[in-house]
């Protein structure tokens, strides 16, 4: 048994459990053996909304007993989400001697990574999947449903207040309705189905004020991007964010959730927004689309009357304490480019734009801002375009390959209706099902040596969306689109044009900070507990470095190779480090660390 499933039994021990329900096996040494739980002593101040939501799912908590950052608890989340990587956790399920899951309604699997592949290998793996979710009775969404985020938002998984997993890093995004979301690793997915429940550490907090308002043309896209390049000395590593302030009031619920998605990419493990008018107006319209039932008007208006009736619920309160304060002045914000090849430096587009970066392929697909929205301000910029050249074709220029694909079959089903789809179709995009696709590095349309791509994606590692020798800017879909037929990275005002405006432009100066809070004192009585039996105090051996700043996940093991379910271990060595050093299989050693 791994050490995050030791914990998790230890977990399950917390909540009176003594064995994995559903199991004849005998039972596991971790589940005997005693493990006791850290809680940080009482202190001044009150709970951030991520304590509140986290103390609302947690299990065993004793008289008095309040979540606070750094403590380590039982959790029951609302639902824990697994795709294509389900085919990974069913062995690990198995192995624990689990026959049933302990809450069926609890996981919902969505197929999204690689549906593009009609394999039968892959196809005999969705097939599996499949058959598990029907024996077991719960929530299955098939390809081409939609990327699982999107669904789970849809479909009512992710709803304000609650708390939901999954297996995926991109599990921030929930945050963007008010729910706290936040990933899980694979052993932990199994655990959940396992017992309903697992570990989890409250993280610090850090507070995001985001003041003013947004001037137009500028999105949820830039505000990300400008934060993850303006604080990029992890600032906020492994903290959870809440976003606060007055400018948080004109963002609309789909640049929410793409803000609250790439608090992943800086470093957060989760991105909150509270529930204000916007997110209950905007479930109001999800209420009158009868395609996803279980968001009801009924159930938005318990929502409705719960935040109107029960406001402290739905905020932290008035003197929550916050591991760190930074602020943004929205107002300040242009549209800015990420990269290339990293999300830790950006550049706004006004100063990009004047070096004619050339590209060959442009994308707006993913789950960050593939959303009805973002392909309406998509095709906007063509139909300006248009307007402003009556007569000229407006298409992608010679050269770029230009891929577009929904986030969900609900959004391209609207995007349909609306007319915005056929646009895109017209002006040159090559058109992908519902689903992760190149965001991935899996599928048609992957960067090769040597190419340039701009995307509406969330990611721009080396390596991650094709050819490590590729280069990958990211932006909004409106700077995407066009770029797309302008040929190389631009402004919509200058696609609209046709050219670039000859007169000199400055982006103004973007207006930011932060504030530490005074640490918090701590009662030295306060202990985690004995040590799991058999965990090793001390790792020896070779200490192997390497010497790359800001190393990535996509850097340690390459994204398009963790939905290979039967990789061997052998594999797996000969891969590791393979987007950042080639050589790094040959070079290591049994034992080294």
């Amino acid at each position: 048994m791994s050490f995050r499933l030791l914990v998790a039994a230890a977990a399950a021990r917390r909540a009176g459990m003594s064995r994995v329900p559903g199991s004849d096996a005998p039972r596991h040494p971790a589940l005997a053996a005693r493990r006791g739980f850290a809680f940080t002593a009482p202190r001044l101040g009150g709970q951030t909304l991520v304590e509140k939501i986290a103390q609302r799912h947690a299990v065993g908590l004793g008289a008095g007993e309040a979540v606070r950052s750094g403590d380590f608890i039982a959790i029951r989340p609302r639902h824990v989400m697994t795709h294509d990587n389900t085919g990974a956790v069913i062995p690990k399920f198995n192995s624990i001697g689990a026959t049933r899951l302990a809450d069926p309604a609890q996981p919902v699997f969505a197929l999204d990574h690689d549906i593009q592949n009609t394999g039968e290998k892959n196809q005999a793996k969705y097939r599996a999947i499949e058959r598990f979710a029907q024996t077991h009775g719960s929530q299955f969404y098939p390809a081409g449903r939609g990327i699982a985020h999107q669904v789970l938002v849809e479909e009512g998984h992710a709803w304000p207040g609650a708390m939901v997993v999954g297996s995926d890093s991109h599990s921030n995004m929930y945050g963007g309705i008010g729910c706290l979301g936040t990933p899980v690793v694979r052993t932990d997915a199994a655990a959940i189905w396992a017992t309903a429940q697992t570990w989890w550490q409250a993280p610090p907090v850090a507070r995001v004020e985001l003041r003013g308002a947004l001037a137009p043309g500028v999105v949820g896209k830039d505000v990300i991007v400008a934060l993850c390049a303006l604080f990029a000395r992890d600032e906020v590593l492994n903290h959870a964010v809440e976003f606060a302030g007055d400018g948080v009031r004109g963002l609309p619920v789909e640049d929410r959730l793409a803000i609250a998605n790439m608090t992943t990419e800086w470093g957060a493990l989760a991105g909150l927004f509270a529930v204000d008018d916007v997110t209950l107006r905007w479930y109001d319209a999800r209420a009158r689309d009868t395609r996803s039932p279980a968001v009801t008007p009924a159930a938005v208006a318990a929502l409705r009357a719960s935040v109107e009736a029960e406001p402290s619920r739905w905020a932290p309160d008035g003197d929550a304490v916050y591991a760190k304060h930074l602020w943004l002045d929205l107002g300040s914000l242009t549209p800015h480019v990420s990269g290339p090849d990293t999300v830790k430096a950006a550049t706004p587009l006004a100063a990009l734009e004047p070096q004619h970066v050339a590209i060959n392929k442009a994308y707006i697909v993913s789950c960050v801002n593939s959303r009805a929205k973002d392909l309406r301000e998509a095709a906007d910029v063509i139909r300006a375009a248009q307007r402003a050249r009556p007569g000229a074709p407006v298409r992608a220029a010679p050269g770029v390959a230009w891929y577009v694909a929904a986030a969900s079959s609900q959004v391209m089903a609207d995007a349909q209706a609306s007319g915005d789809w056929q646009v895109l179709i017209d002006a040159g995009a090559r058109t992908l099902p519902p689903g992760c696709g190149p965001c991935i590095g899996l599928g048609v349309g992957l960067l090769e040596d040597g190419e340039v791509g701009i995307s509406a994606t969330n990611r721009n590692y080396k390596g991650r969306m094709g050819s490590k020798k590729a280069h990958t800017y990211l932006a909004s879909p409106a700077v995407v689109a066009a770029s797309a037929i302008q040929g190389y990275i631009c402004s919509p005002a200058t696609a609209i044009r046709g050219a670039a405006d000859t007169a000199a432009t400055t982006a103004p100066s973007v207006r930011y900070g932060i504030e530490d809070a005074a640490p918090q004192a701590r009662d030295a009585s306060s202990a985690a507990g004995d040590a799991i039996r058999g965990f090793p105090a001390a790792l020896e051996g070779r200490l192997v470095f390497l010497p790359a700043d800001n190393l990535n996940t996509d850097g340690i093991y390459p994204g398009k190779y963790t939905y290979q379910d039967d990789i061997t271990r052998e594999q797996m060595k000969q891969i590791v480090m393979e987007n950042y050093d080639p050589e790094f299989s040959r070079l290591i050693q049994p034992g080294d660390v």
